[in-house]
């Protein structure tokens, strides 16, 4: 067993839960599963709140398991589906191995902590944040980024078809269309006082939505700090964080993806906002990963074309921190890091615009 991940910290005094009544849960719902000895939070994501158990076996030995939880405060409808995020990662076991093991789910009325959780086995390896946590050769980097875009394409490889509980979240052609709106929407309901004026970029990307390409498993918040490597970096392991995922465009998730990639020539204040090691020497540009992804899937994608997809994967970007501001912004959360979000979401309206302008 590997020790505790420098990563994972104390739990936070807002987010900490009964120990004793979610032991009670597991013996229930997962006898033999060991007896809770600590637990940790990982300090990583700003949205669902992630805790390592290390639990004692009977055997005398020691085992990690994940839980995750709502945070608490005001949600957005529809997120945070704890149930929603379990059942996709129980469907895709079998078809893709890089889904963790599902061990137990309880819903808010079921749950020893007041809220919707589940509990799944942890996936040993390295999942790199801002920097990676060992030294990285160029070589090294140029294989991650290949390794990775070729997963996300495993992803939309997957026969949606072949697995009911998948198959019923496609909602059918027009998903471009629905995004555009629901983002709008989400947006306008996570307005602040000091949020400016998205009116032109969203008039922009309704009037300029393509067409679908494809109804494909998708999971809307695929980047490096949501995988586990290997520890010698050779391969992926594990994709992490499904609560966004869904049946979809693949070029949306693309352009989800590639929001968060920092290259080395972007300005200052989005090298500042990395959050994943994409500058590494050895990363591949955005560019290379589009053009990757076109060649392993077939699809052309035009420079004219991809704009689109790049506007629309930093508005939804936007949203997502304006949502986590919003918290931050009305005392329900301490976390003085979501302070920061406020200015993060200027910064990528005034880059959405400069691309309109081009």
């Amino acid at each position: 067993m590997s020790p505790v991940s420098e990563e994972s910290r104390p739990v936070r005094e807002e987010d900490a839960f009964d120990v004793d009544a979610v032991q009670e849960w597991l013996d229930r719902v997962a006898p033999g599963v060991g007896r809770i000895g600590d637990v940790r939070q990982f300090p990583g994501g700003a949205s669902n709140l992630t805790y390592l158990l290390r639990l004692a076996t009977s055997e005398g030995g020691e085992r990690d398991l994940i839980l995750r939880r709502p945070p608490t405060g005001t949600k957005a409808k529809g997120a945070h589906d704890m149930s929603r995020e379990y059942r996709i990662q129980h469907a895709l076991g079998p078809v893709f191995p890089y889904v963790p093991r599902m061990i137990a789910y309880a819903s808010e009325e079921g749950s020893p902590i007041g809220s919707e959780l589940y509990v799944m086995e942890r996936i040993d390896g390295i999942i790199p944040r801002k920097d990676f946590p060992v030294e990285v050769t160029p070589e090294q980097a140029s294989a991650l980024c290949e390794a990775a875009i070729g997963v996300l394409v495993e992803l939309h490889a997957v026969d949606v078809s072949s697995l009911p509980d998948l198959a019923s979240m496609s909602k059918g052609e027009g998903y471009v269309a629905r995004q555009v709106a629901g983002w709008t929407g989400r947006m306008a309901n996570a307005r602040t006082d000091d949020t400016g004026d998205w009116s032109d970029i969203t008039d922009w990307l309704d009037a300029h939505q393509p067409a679908d390409v494809g109804q494909v498993m998708i999971h809307n918040d695929f980047r490096f700090d949501n995988l586990v490597l290997a520890p010698d970096l050779s391969a992926v392991l594990g994709v992490l964080d499904w609560e966004l995922a869904t049946v979809g465009d693949p070029l949306m998730d693309l352009g989800s993806t590639l929001a968060y990639w920092v290259e080395p020539g972007d300005d200052e204040f989005f090298l500042a906002f990395r959050r994943q090691p994409s500058t590494v020497p050895g990363m591949w540009t955005r560019q290379q990963l589009i053009d990757r992804y076109a060649e392993l899937t077939g699809r052309a994608i035009r420079p004219e074309q991809w704009r689109f997809y790049e506007v629309m994967g930093l508005f939804r970007l936007a949203v997502i921190a304006q949502q986590i501001y919003y918290r931050y912004f009305h005392g329900q959360t301490t976390n003085e890091a979501y302070a920061m979000f406020g200015p993060a979401v200027g910064y990528l309206e005034q880059r959405c615009r400069s691309l309109l302008a081009q």
